[in-house]
C-alpha cells in the first residue's frame, strides 16, 4: 500500500480537522500528493501548508474538477469525508433534514459521478467514505444524521458490488465515537453513547490503511461494532429494545 501511495493524487474533504486532517496527513506521509478540502479556507490552508499539500476550500460536492485540476489531471484517491452532525427528531426542519442529506450523501454522489468515468477507463481508483456506526446501527437524538448516513453506507455497498470487477475499490469508514468538535457538538446523547469508548482520529486512519492493505470494504476502528451489526440483523427487535433503554435513560438525564 506505501508503495502504492507514492506519488498518488489524494483528496480528503473536510480536511480542516478532526478525522479529515488525520487522513490528510497520513496520505502525505505515505508519499501522496494531497488536496485539501474544507468550508472554511483558513483551516484548509493551515492543514496544507503544514503537510505540503494544496489547499481547494469550498462546497465538497463542487470541488472535485479543481481538485483533479490541482493534482494535475488524475485523483487516484478520494476520501468523502466531510460530514454533518445533524441532530433532531422526526420534527427537525426541513431546510436540516435537506442540508443533512445534501452533505452526508449527496456530495458522495456527486464525487462518484464526476470521478467514475476516469477510473473505470483506466481500471483503477479508491473511494473512501467517512460514515458513521450511526450507518450500520443508528444515533439516538439524531434523526437527520442516522437516517443520512445510512444513505451514505448504502451508495458505499452500491458503488463497491457494482464496479468491483472493473478496478474500482471502495471503503466504508464506520467509527463510533472520535475525539473531534464534531463529537462535542452531539452534546448529551454523544456524551452517554459515544464519548465513553471515543477514540482518536489517528486510530480511525489507522484502521483505514490496515483495511486497505487487506482489501476490505467496512472500515471499523472500534471492532465492538460488528457484535452490535450482528445483533441488529440477528433479532431486530431484541436490538431495537436495548436501543430503547438507551433512549429512556438518555430522557431521564435530561438530555
Amino acid at each position: 500500500m506505501v508503495e502504492a501511495l507514492q506519488d498518488a493524487g489524494v483528496v480528503v474533504t473536510g480536511a480542516g480537522g478532526g478525522i479529515g486532517a488525520a487522513l490528510a496527513r497520513r496520505f502525505a506521509v505515505e508519499g501522496a500528493r494531497v488536496v485539501v478540502n474544507d468550508l472554511d479556507a483558513a483551516k484548509a490552508k493551515a492543514v496544507a501548508d503544514e503537510i505540503g499539500g494544496i489547499a481547494v476550500p469550498g462546497d465538497a460536492s463542487a470541488i472535485v474538477a479543481e481538485a483533479r485540476d490541482a493534482l494535475g489531471g488524475t485523483v487516484d484517491v478520494y476520501c468523502a469525508n466531510a460530514g454533518l452532525a445533524s441532530g433532531g427528531s422526526e420534527a427537525a426542519p426541513e431546510q436540516v433534514w435537506a442540508l443533512a442529506w445534501d452533505v452526508n450523501v449527496m456530495a458522495h454522489v456527486r464525487a462518484a459521478h464526476e470521478l467514475l468515468p476516469g477510473w473505470l477507463e483506466r481500471g483503477s481508483g479508491r473511494f473512501v467514505s467517512t460514515v458513521s456506526a450511526a450507518g450500520l446501527l443508528t444515533m439516538v437524538g439524531a434523526a437527520p444524521y442516522s437516517v443520512t448516513k445510512h444513505g451514505a453506507y448504502a451508495f458505499a455497498e452500491w458503488l463497491s458490488l457494482t464496479y468491483r470487477h472493473r478496478g474500482l475499490k471502495v471503503h466504508a469508514i464506520c467509527p463510533q465515537g472520535v475525539r473531534t468538535d464534531m463529537l462535542a457538538r452531539t452534546g448529551s446523547a454523544g456524551d452517554l453513547v459515544l464519548k465513553p469508548a471515543a477514540v482518536e482520529p489517528e486510530d480511525v486512519v489507522d484502521a483505514l490503511f490496515a483495511g486497505m492493505d487487506e482489501d476490505r470494504f467496512l472500515i471499523l476502528p472500534h471492532p465492538e461494532v460488528a457484535r452490535y451489526y450482528q445483533a441488529r440483523a440477528a433479532d431486530p427487535d431484541r436490538w431495537l429494545t436495548s436501543m430503547n433503554h438507551i433512549q429512556q435513560k438518555w430522557e431521564a438525564d435530561g438530555r
